[in-house]
């Protein structure tokens, strides 16, 4: 976990929820995002002009790559929570760049290849707050790239049936905590990661899951903007 996901909210949604201003307009729900794809992530930065905080839904791409790492041809899209302090890919983003990266829930798969069963993972509600770490890096063209990772950890939910690893998903009236832009030091950085566990711990017993058609994996067959993927699968 975690290698597709859904966000089927709206970006006006996402404001609302996150209590944030949109500098993603061009969002559209997605109900199959897979690495790699440009995802909403909700970050604090400070104004170039004022130096004053804000709270924003922007665009990142889900494949973690910061200035300092070559290419590389398999994605970084997930950061193990027992590492990401420690780690010298996460560590820095985990100190000063900390983000949630909203979704509705995501996908898991179980049986052998060729016959592999989709399981859609979901919240009561409809937005969950999955940790995640951003990073920037400059591209060839002068433009700034923003990527971001999500944090997993040891499944304690319905996961734990059918996938060892879950999603670090935080209380929505507790993200301010991870949000805060303050910069970690490693004692700071060893108390987060504390606190993740114990805040994902309350939302872990919430996700439950249910089958869905597998087509979801399979990108010609499945139209992202399809909100059926997540349908239950027939009996």
């Amino acid at each position: 976990m975690c290698g597709r996901f859904v966000v089927s909210q709206k970006v006006t949604d996402l404001t609302d929820v996150f209590d944030a201003e949109d500098d993603f307009p061009e969002w559209e729900p997605s109900f199959s995002i897979a690495p790699t794809n440009v995802v909403p992530i909700v970050r604090e930065r400070a104004d170039r002009e004022t130096g004053a905080f804000t709270r924003r839904v922007e665009p990142a791409v889900w494949n973690f790559h910061p200035s300092f790492m070559k290419e590389s041809k398999r994605p970084q899209f997930n950061s193990r929570i027992e590492t990401v302090a420690t780690n010298g890919l996460w560590k820095g983003a985990f100190a000063s760049g900390r983000c949630i990266v909203p979704m509705h829930g995501y996908y898991e798969w179980t049986g052998e290849p060729g016959s592999k069963r989709a399981h859609y993972l979901h919240g009561p509600g409809d937005v969950l707050a999955a940790a995640g770490i951003s990073t920037a890096r400059k591209l060839d063209d002068g433009s700034w790239e923003v990527s971001t990772s999500i944090i997993t950890r040891e499944a304690r939910d319905a996961s734990g049936e059918v996938h060892d690893r879950m999603p670090v998903y935080l209380p929505l009236d507790e993200i301010d905590h991870y949000l805060d832009p303050v910069k970690l030091d490693a004692g700071a950085a060893e108390a987060m990661v504390g606190w993740l566990i114990a805040a994902s711990d309350r939302v872990a017993p919430t996700i439950t899951e249910y089958e869905v058609d597998p087509k979801v994996n399979n990108t010609r067959r499945a139209d992202p903007s399809d909100p059926s993927l997540i349908e239950p699968l027939e009996a």
